[in-house]
């Protein structure tokens, strides 16, 4: 069980809970064709974002098996939100999660996402106990694979036009680290 306290400090960046005040800043990113293009959603309306929005604002713990933590990625010296970071409890029995991250593209190049995306193993391994955290991607999402190869994660697996998403088959890859090779 995981009850964060918020907001998590980085050295440039601020992660808290999503509020129904953020929802201009997620729309601007999340209604984006080149965001969407590697992730399971088409572009979203405000309507479909706000209700994204809506559950984002209730995940802020892990109390069991499939909840997720997802927060709001700031920068700290201004408070602007520029993405979101995830971790994902996905397995009690084989303390395995998953992390994630989705950043404006304005903000891209400049190492916020495995900024953000190490407290999600921080909190994971330190904090929840995990042995295993994964993260999966669509194979053609080169510069997120960089991330999670920043973060120290291996790549394990490129599971061949495992899934059809948005009617094309598509290739999934995943990269994961153990707590043994863990270093914060």
């Amino acid at each position: 069980m995981l009850k964060p306290d918020y907001p998590i400090t980085t050295e440039r960046l601020l992660l808290r809970p999503f509020t129904p005040h953020d929802l201009d800043a997620i729309h601007a990113y999340e209604s984006r064709p080149d965001v969407a293009r590697y992730l399971y959603w088409e572009p979203r309306d405000r309507e479909t974002t706000r209700t994204f929005l809506d559950k984002k604002i209730t995940r802020t713990s892990l109390l069991n098996e499939g909840d997720a933590i997802d927060l709001a990625v700031t920068l700290r010296h201004t408070g602007q939100l520029i993405g979101q970071s995830l971790l994902i409890w996905t397995s009690k029995q084989h303390c395995q999660g998953e992390i994630g991250y989705v950043l404006h593209p304005d903000h891209h190049g400049h190492g916020y996402a495995p900024e953000a995306a190490r407290e999600m193993l921080r909190l994971g391994f330190d904090h929840l106990g995990l042995h295993r955290i994964t993260g999966r991607l669509d194979a053609r999402n080169t510069a997120s694979a960089r991330v999670l190869e920043k973060l120290g994660m291996r790549h394990e697996a490129t599971l061949i036009e495992n899934e059809l998403v948005k009617g094309e088959w598509s290739s999934e890859t995943i990269y994961a680290m153990l707590d043994s090779e863990w270093t914060p």
